[in-house]
């Protein structure tokens, strides 16, 4: 009688495997559909016959930016980390900001970007040097069972998860200011959605506050992490969401991904093209949200068919838009070449 339910377990356990071993081939695949599907529709012939004057400063601007962009994140990181009683200096956590980035942009590996900056950063000692090296290879090579993790790698992976939620935080409010300027020429509807998501995001941030500020319950949230063995996550929390600063978390997020939206108004400015920044500020935030969706490698295919699409809507050719979004996605991976070198110290 009991055969045939586990038959039907041991097939639909075998399928999922299947599915685990085949989804990274199937990301490339529709990556490289979406990235056909975004350029079917230029006639090269005549973009090069138009005689595309590069201005190769704005280009380098553009790296400029994206550098910056994520040295900021690895230093918001960091101070997270150090907050919550991890060893290593804000240049430590700077470097494996950037390798986890690295890692992101497609780069083979057994974990993700976020996974390996976490498990890293938990054997970083007072001098910035790794320890237990042994111990650090199996982990990254094996997948994360946070169930079953010690208390210090649970509170290295809280870090990232609050540091991602602060990430979160500034790209929906910057989203939402851009609908607030440009909405209507996205839609009717598009000026009050972006103040329904402002409005949001500004609740929920006074929420979290209230919480971590109100006695009771922030002694029944220290409770709730005792029994998730994360007790010492409690001053990171703090330092992103408590008043007033979470107001400074904000605006620190708020410019990190501006300086994201000014990588890629470079781009547009170095084929000689001037889009309107609340297009991008729309379009960019919007494009984040759907990379949350793991159906392409770093974003390529998707980028480019989403921000041409939503471009267009102000006049902004597709094709100088997809091309400026190749360069954008290129200039992303080298900004993130210098975590390479913490790659191969650590070989």
């Amino acid at each position: 009688m009991s055969s045939q339910p586990q038959t039907t377990q041991k097939a639909t356990s075998g399928w999922k495997a299947i599915l685990k071993r085949a989804w990274p081939t199937i990301r490339i695949f529709l990556s490289i559909a979406l990235l056909w599907k975004a350029t079917s529709g230029i006639d090269w012939h005549a973009l090069l016959d138009s005689e595309i004057q590069m201005q190769h400063w704005w280009f380098l601007a553009a790296g400029l930016m994206m550098l910056s962009a994520f040295i900021c994140g690895g230093l918001r990181w960091g101070f997270l980390m150090r907050k919550v009683g991890f060893q290593g200096s804000l240049i430590n956590f700077v470097a494996l900001y950037f390798a986890g980035g690295l890692i992101n942009q497609g780069l083979p590996s057994t974990l993700g970007g976020d996974s390996y900056r976490a498990i890293t950063a938990t054997h970083l000692n007072g001098s910035g040097k790794l320890t237990e090296a042994k111990e650090l290879d199996a982990e990254l090579h094996h997948s994360v069972d946070l169930g079953h993790a010690t208390p210090k790698l649970r509170l290295s992976f809280s870090m990232v998860l609050v540091d991602r939620l602060l990430g979160l935080a500034g790209n929906n409010l910057l989203g939402g200011l851009g609908l607030i300027l440009g909405g209507a020429t996205l839609a009717a509807w598009g000026t009050d959605l972006g103040y329904a998501v402002t409005g949001i995001m500004i609740l929920a941030g006074l929420l979290l506050a209230a919480i971590l500020a109100w006695g009771p319950s922030c002694n029944l949230l220290q409770k709730l992490l005792d029994r998730l063995q994360m007790n010492h996550a409690l001053p990171g929390m703090k330092l992103a969401f408590s008043w007033p600063m979470n107001m400074a978390q904000a605006a620190f997020a708020i410019g990190i991904h501006s300086l994201t939206i000014l990588t890629l108004l470079f781009c547009l400015k170095a084929y000689g093209v001037d889009a309107p920044i609340e297009a991008l500020m729309i379009g960019l935030p919007a494009l984040s949200l759907l990379l949350m969706l793991p159906i392409s490698i770093s974003g390529w295919g998707l980028r480019e068919a989403t921000l041409s699409s939503i471009l267009a809507l102000w006049g902004v050719s597709p094709s100088m838009t997809v091309l400026a979004s190749i360069s954008y996605g290129a200039i992303t991976v080298l900004s993130v070449l210098p975590g390479a070198y913490f790659l191969l110290k650590r070989k």
